[in-house]
């Protein structure tokens, strides 16, 4: 059975720790899980879309993506593990679980800020709402 494995970047460096630690405990544990990197943008406002053409919105998007998604994607070119890369544009926690059931995912490994528990709760943690949407384990990585 292969092992399928999220890991959800949000261009910080604490979900590039995410990336390490996956690495780490690949090699550590002898495994070879199946990655798949995710950055979810929120969408544009109409206020902006509605003077842009659709193509130009879609390769702003995947310009920024691509910027989010290529440090981690350059961390594991070098450790063997097989990853792809994947850009969803939506509200964050919910994509993040709709995309891990999607792919059969048995983990979402993502990092977090390591904000208290009372700013997490007036920042709207991403993660608090994966943890809770989430049918599979999340590891969060500080």
């Amino acid at each position: 059975m292969s092992t399928h494995w999220l890991i959800p970047l949000d261009g910080s460096e604490p979900s590039l720790r995410a990336v390490d630690h996956v690495v780490a405990q690949a090699r550590e544990l002898g495994i070879r899980p199946r990655l798949f990197l995710l950055h979810v943008q929120a969408p544009l406002s109409s206020d902006i879309t509605r003077f842009i053409d659709g193509k130009t919105i879609q390769d702003y998007h995947r310009e920024e993506g691509d910027k989010v998604l290529a440090p981690g994607a350059a961390r594991l070119a070098g450790s063997g593990l097989e990853h792809s890369s994947h850009l969803l544009i939506g509200e964050a926690a919910s994509a993040i679980v709709d995309f891990a059931g999607s792919k059969g995912c048995s983990m979402i490994i993502m990092g977090t800020h390591g904000f208290s528990s009372v700013m997490g709760l007036i920042m709207g943690s991403v993660a608090t709402k994966v943890i809770h949407l989430a049918p599979m384990p999340v590891l969060l990585v500080k």
